[in-house]
């Protein structure tokens, strides 16, 4: 595992992990479409279809960044919180969804709103939301467990957690080979887009610490979730978690995995 300057364990992770996304705020998108091929943008989609919302419900987006799956959640229908901590990417998030609706392409049928928080600290009160989703933030917090903890609290009886991030694939060989397309291939891309090699460095190192696939389905189960699933996107570098809220007692914490392209 290598060091980097945005990563630091415990507490301070919080603002470390601030400052590099307010750093490549406007540069988040590109690089996106660049290292996934624009795949990205389905498996958002994806992500809101599954949240399974429309005109009747609340939905809360954490870690919003520049708003592609609140955005999405909205054209469902639902009234929709973003949550973001990085101030830059709230103003992304603002802009893009205004530029939305100016271009009448797209404009969505819930109302939207962008709120600056703590993922960890949320300001909502318990049972609020009918699904609540984080995309590529999870594995940037202090502690996952505690995260998580923060969804099911905020989510209804019933309410649809989902989360969708970066993964590790089983295969060791694969593993390898994304590893150092990660370490080598993805700080050249950051530098040449001018979004800095230690900021795209720090996808690997926080990667080296996030529990990926079976870790995070695992503390879903410890937390008594129900329906767990795990979707396998890429071969596996990327995966979708989905689990609901128990309406009553304890969870049976099942998990179930599919291994599917993204289509």
């Amino acid at each position: 595992m290598t060091s980097n300057p945005y990563f630091v364990p415990g507490p301070q992770r919080a603002e470390k992990v601030k400052s590099l996304f307010d750093a490549v705020a406007s540069r988040y998108d590109l690089l996106n479409d660049l290292l996934s091929f624009g795949l990205h943008r389905l498996w958002k989609k994806r992500l809101a279809r599954m949240a399974n919302v429309g005109p009747s419900c609340r939905a809360l987006d954490l870690c919003c960044g520049t708003g592609d799956v609140t955005f999405a959640l909205a054209m469902e229908g639902a009234e929709v919180v973003g949550l973001d901590f990085s101030g830059k990417m709230l103003e992304a998030a603002r802009t893009r969804t205004k530029r939305r609706k100016q271009q009448h392409r797209a404009t969505p049928q819930g109302p939207v709103a962008y709120v600056q928080g703590d993922a960890l600290r949320l300001p909502f009160c318990d049972a609020t939301f009918d699904a609540v989703t984080i995309s590529y933030g999870l594995r940037n917090l202090a502690s996952v467990e505690n995260g998580l903890r923060e969804m099911l609290r905020v989510a209804k009886p019933g309410g649809r957690i989902l989360v969708l991030d970066f993964g590790k694939p089983d295969s060791s060989l694969l593993r390898r080979c994304y590893g150092f397309i990660l370490r080598q291939v993805v700080p050249i891309l950051g530098k040449l887009s001018r979004g800095g090699t230690e900021a795209y460095a720090y996808i690997a190192t926080s990667l080296d610490h996030y529990p990926a696939q079976h870790g995070v389905a695992e503390t879903m189960k410890r937390l008594k979730l129900e329906n767990i699933s795990v979707i396998n996107l890429l071969l596996g570098t990327m995966s979708i978690h989905y689990a609901k809220k128990p309406v009553t007692g304890p969870g049976h914490g099942t998990v179930q995995t599919s291994a599917q392209k993204a289509s």
